[in-house]
């Protein structure tokens, strides 16, 4: 077989990248190397001619995932330019909600990492650094003006991890629903919006 050119190469890693962000999402960064390249479709020798380490493929995997488009969110702020109120509970809503839940490969990256990065020790990595300024601009999408949104954020998150946790029980959608009304009730005084279990389409 003839060498690989560079056009296939860089899309392989591309691929493997984009391989990692979902799989770390949905099982954690402890899958192996060896998974992660047979789900992406290619040989487990290919790996250290594109990443110099296993490390190197979480940082690349997590910046991708940051990078991407937000797919537990059908509505984004552009959607409702002039109203933020109403981004902000549409964001809500559709992060507490049971298809981000049960996708978490294709979910939020802040509550998809958190716990794997949070065992690790190297602060100053690129993964780490990537991972800070997402929560910040998540944050920021659901501060107030007298808020930063670092409370609403936490209790989403949390709420998604337990949610996640009791998957098939009933306490499961009962974690998600307190949430939502706790944040959508006490950020705006109106009645939640009705609940949404199929998918977002992102834009």
């Amino acid at each position: 077989m003839g060498r690989v050119s560079q056009v296939q190469a860089q899309a392989n890693r591309q691929r493997v990248v984009a391989t990692a962000a979902r799989m770390f999402r949905e099982q954690g960064t402890a899958v192996s190397v060896a998974d992660v390249m047979k789900a992406a479709g290619l040989t487990h020798g290919g790996f250290y001619k594109q990443f110099a380490s296993k490390e190197d493929l979480v940082d690349e995997a997590t910046a991708h995932a940051f990078a991407g488009p937000a797919t537990y969110s059908a509505v984004t702020f552009e959607e409702h330019a002039g109203d933020p109120e109403a981004a902000r509970r549409a964001l809500i809503e559709q992060y507490l909600s049971v298809w981000h839940r049960d996708h978490p490969g294709e979910g939020c990256p802040v509550s998809g990492f958190a716990a794997d990065l949070g065992r690790e020790p190297g602060e100053a990595t690129r993964a780490h650094h990537v991972f800070s300024n997402g929560v910040r601009n998540l944050a920021a999408r659901l501060a107030t003006g007298d808020d930063d949104g670092m409370a609403r954020l936490c209790t989403m998150v949390g709420a998604l991890a337990l949610a996640r946790a009791t998957r098939g029980t009933p306490l499961s959608e009962e974690l998600l629903q307190a949430a939502r009304t706790a944040l959508i009730e006490s950020g705006t005084g109106q009645p939640e919006p009705q609940q949404r279990t199929d998918r977002p389409h992102a834009k």
